[in-house]
């Protein structure tokens, strides 16, 4: 099974925004741990979103 490119997009566009991390920083992380920083992104965006 492989992981959809779209969704690999999104993850390293998501990363490069928030992190300001490289491409090639990005594709080196493993894919549990960029799912992790992704998930942890977004709940702290949304935490923000909240009590602004």
């Amino acid at each position: 099974m492989t992981y959809a490119t779209d969704r690999l997009h999104e993850e390293i566009a998501y990363l490069a925004y928030h992190f300001h991390w490289g491409h090639a920083e990005i594709l080196d992380l493993e894919h549990h741990d960029r799912r992790r920083y992704v998930q942890q992104i977004a709940s702290l965006v949304q935490s923000a979103e909240t009590k602004g």
